[in-house]
């Protein structure tokens, strides 16, 4: 199996025992192999010893939304979670996983049920939930259990607020709602900015509210603002027909990809072309099955991964995401990507032992996860005591079927 150099690390311990370090600007991780998309499992870990210690093996569990209307998001990061558990375990490091994946729906009680179902397989650590409805569900069980959560991307304020031993990898809704108004003042300066919002959903509200906020600070110019509801987002002819009366000739857009695509199909037939800029609920529209491609061109979004970066990181993952499922890798699957290897190497930094129960783990990994320092291919994080990552967002735009740096 081919290995390259792993990625520099702060801790250069946690690069010479465990191999889990990573860099968005440095050198590769080890090359992927990965068990097909459908499996529930992980490779088993290898049989290795680490500079004469034994290895420790750690269940691992993730929980997200692998099927319905969101499944672009779980099957994202279920697969890059797994890429990152197969480099570790074929490196034969001191820290091995085994993986499992549970289907939650994006749904808070079907997320319990599935860390329970997790739970009875011995998962000592969750990554997840992935959607954060479902994260704040689970992260309440988890912490009365002493069960470590790291969700690659339930992005809600409120999310740290669960549990203490809940703990982010991406940034969250007010910080994407701040920095996407500070660009639209950075780099459309004259935009007249129409916001189509859904007033039914927590993710979309909070965002539209930090963009406002930071507008107006700003001198951003809101011409109109038309919201939607879950129970009427099929329908779009109002929200559109008030963003075109308005003269809006950039709308934003703080919602996941479903109805966002919706609204750009409704637009198009209403010859109404504005310049469209989303959030990271808008990243996996191009894995929309049938996906009429030419409605996304130009369409611009934040997100914690830019798979056009250049650095070699960056290029082996998207290659090897490409290679074992034949489809583009999200912010997602590049958010649970880098939380196993995080967990990898706070393992190693907090000194985790076979002997350790998850409660053990539990504990060690806040200590540990307040110090750590990490360079990730979504970039570098640190956090704070209440589990908030410090993390900057990147903007994007659709050419073709890829996404690149947004000017």
């Amino acid at each position: 199996m081919k290995k390259f150099l792993a990625l520099a690390l702060a801790l250069c311990m946690v690069l010479a025992l465990c191999a889990c370090g990573s860099s968005s600007t440095g050198s590769s991780a080890p090359a992927a192999t990965a068990a097909p998309a459908e499996s529930t499992e992980a490779a088993a870990p290898a049989e290795a010893e680490a500079e004469g210690e034994d290895v420790v093996v750690i269940g691992l569990g993730l929980m997200g939304p692998l099927t319905g209307p969101y499944a672009q998001y779980g099957e994202g990061a279920a697969n890059g979670a797994e890429i990152a558990v197969n480099e570790i375990n074929a490196m034969g490091g001191k820290y091995q996983f085994v993986f499992y994946r549970e289907d939650d729906q994006g749904d808070p009680e079907l997320a319990v049920n599935a860390y329970n179902t997790l739970m009875d397989k011995d998962v000592k650590i969750i990554v997840g939930a992935v959607t954060s409805g479902a994260c704040m569900a689970v992260a309440e069980v988890a912490n009365e259990e002493r069960v470590f959560c790291l969700t690659p991307s339930a992005s809600n304020d409120l999310v740290p607020e669960s549990g203490d031993q809940i703990y982010q990898i991406c940034f969250t809704d007010s910080n994407q709602g701040a920095v996407s108004a500070a660009w639209v003042a950075e780099h459309r300066p004259e935009a007249k900015v129409g916001i189509i919002y859904n007033n039914a959903q927590d993710y979309s509200m909070g965002i539209r509210q930090s963009f406002l906020t930071k507008a107006e600070e700003l001198g951003v110019e809101v011409v109109a603002e038309s919201a939607f509801s879950d129970d009427t987002a099929t329908d779009f002819s109002v929200q559109v027909s008030a963003m075109k009366d308005a003269g809006a000739d950039f709308v934003f857009l703080p919602m996941y990809y479903t109805p966002a695509l919706s609204i750009l199909t409704q637009a198009d037939a209403a010859e109404y072309h504005p310049e469209y800029f989303g959030v990271d609920g808008m990243d996996g529209v191009l894995g929309v099955e049938g996906l009429n491609v030419d409605l996304v061109q130009g369409v611009c979004m934040l997100t914690g991964f830019d798979g056009s970066d250049p650095a070699e990181a960056v290029q082996n993952y998207v290659s090897s995401y490409k290679s074992l499922y034949n489809d583009t890798p999200n912010q997602f699957s590049a958010d649970a990507y880098d939380a196993v290897y995080v967990l990898c190497a706070a393992l190693e930094q907090a000194g985790i032992t076979a002997d350790d129960s998850a409660a053990d783990i539990c504990e060690k990994l806040i200590d540990t996860l307040q110090s750590l320092s990490f360079d990730g291919i979504t970039g570098s994080m640190t956090w704070s005591a209440d589990g908030t990552v410090t993390k900057s967002p990147l903007a994007v735009k659709i050419q073709g079927t890829e996404y690149v740096t947004a000017d």
